[in-house]
């Protein structure tokens, strides 16, 4: 079956957070907005045909989690990543980051100490804070070219207060895709010093050739114990907007406090179409998936090479994984607030301040790729424009 990622969908009037704020975020209806994490494609059919045919039955009371929910789950990371998960681990979130707050909630106390190796996805500082927590930066080394773990900091900045890290893998914004060394050595110190991983893999699925992505618990039993894993089928099908993730906790301990905190937010089931969707998802997708990587690898390179022969004053820092590009624009001479009215302003995109992901993301720009190429192509030549008028 063939898809058409190429195809131009029209998502305005749908109360889409990334078309239908244009005006409001940025003051312009010109801007294409580039900026939020989601795709522009139209979802897999059989998730539609999923939920078309839940709908035909016009009940919508309360449901149950089905074993072939869990068996979906399971049978993907067993493919995938050769991880094998059992049923008792899953447990539903409404999002990743809902799931991050809750296990902030459940492990830690206001005054312990959280790592985030930054610039990072900025949600995370703000659940550390709304816990009562101190966020402690573990800056990731960038050399011009990658970014790389800083692991002499890493150790020298644990103390008896530090709770735990929150690892980004597949790394948002710097696209870094961890290897196995590297989660090992993250995994020794942290083990060493009692250190809990929450590793956010949400954008697992989104790996560029010829790189892989290593689930943190596949690596061993200990770092299995000493870990929680962050998934949902949310950013590799498009299908957000019905909040379904999950939560992966092998150590029954954990597992149960984690169940408290659920309890008090009353979070127990997915909603009837998220679950459906993801089943599908899993189920069926696979050849969609394909389809997605292979047009996202071609708007990657495209995008590389516009920027490298066209507008070579930006940096963009090649991602191993995700479909969000961290572009160094240290060379516009710019500070960071003009750096932003200069895209929005001058050059009518809405990309993700760098800012927001921490001091070290001041020169920066996150822009999402997961359009049709026509979109990239016109946000590219309008910069193209206004840089070479600087």
């Amino acid at each position: 079956m063939m898809y058409s990622f190429e195809k131009r969908v029209d998502r305005s009037n749908s109360n889409c957070i990334k078309w239908d704020t244009v005006k409001e975020l940025y003051g312009c209806e010109e801007v294409i907005p580039m900026w939020i994490a989601d795709m522009d494609f139209e979802i897999e059919p059989s998730i539609v045909k999923a939920i078309q045919e839940r709908l035909e039955h016009s009940v919508l009371g309360y449901t149950f989690t089905p074993n072939s929910y869990y068996d979906a789950v399971i049978s993907w990371f067993k493919k995938r990543f050769d991880w094998n998960v059992e049923k008792e681990w899953i447990k539903f979130s409404p999002g990743v980051v809902p799931g991050v707050n809750s296990i902030i909630a459940a492990y830690t106390k206001p005054g312990d100490e959280v790592i985030l190796q930054t610039p990072v996805y900025h949600p995370f500082y703000k659940l550390v804070k709304n816990n009562g927590c101190q966020v402690i930066e573990n800056p990731l080394i960038y050399d011009g070219e990658k970014y790389d773990m800083d692991f002499e900091n890493l150790e020298s900045i644990i103390t008896d207060r530090t709770r735990m890290i929150i690892l980004c893998s597949p790394h948002n914004p710097v696209g870094r895709v961890w290897t196995k060394d590297e989660l090992k050595k993250l995994g020794d110190i942290c083990i060493k010093h009692n250190v809990l991983i929450v590793s956010d893999e949400i954008h697992a699925d989104i790996i560029y050739k010829p790189y892989k992505h290593t689930v943190f618990s596949s690596i061993s039993d200990e770092f299995a114990e000493n870990s929680i894993i962050c998934t949902a089928p949310n950013k590799t099908f498009n299908i957000a907007g019905l909040q379904t993730a999950n939560i992966i906790i092998k150590n029954e301990k954990l597992r149960k406090e984690f169940d408290i905190q659920l309890d008090k937010h009353c979070v127990h089931e997915p909603n009837v179409f998220g679950a459906i969707a993801q089943e599908a998802a899993y189920s069926n997708g696979e050849e969609w998936y394909n389809g997605l990587m292979e047009y996202l690898t071609e708007n990657l390179k495209f995008t590389i090479d516009f920027f490298e022969k066209r507008i070579p004053k930006i940096k963009l820092v090649k991602p191993e994984g995700t479909y969000l590009l961290w572009l160094d624009c240290t060379n516009l001479n710019m500070n960071a607030s003009d750096l932003k009215d200069f895209f929005v302003k001058k050059c009518k995109v809405g990309f993700n301040d760098g800012s927001m992901f921490g001091i070290k993301g001041e020169m920066f720009q996150r822009m999402n790729i997961a359009t049709s190429r026509e979109i990239i192509k016109d946000a590219l030549e309008r910069i193209e424009r206004e840089v070479n008028k600087l």
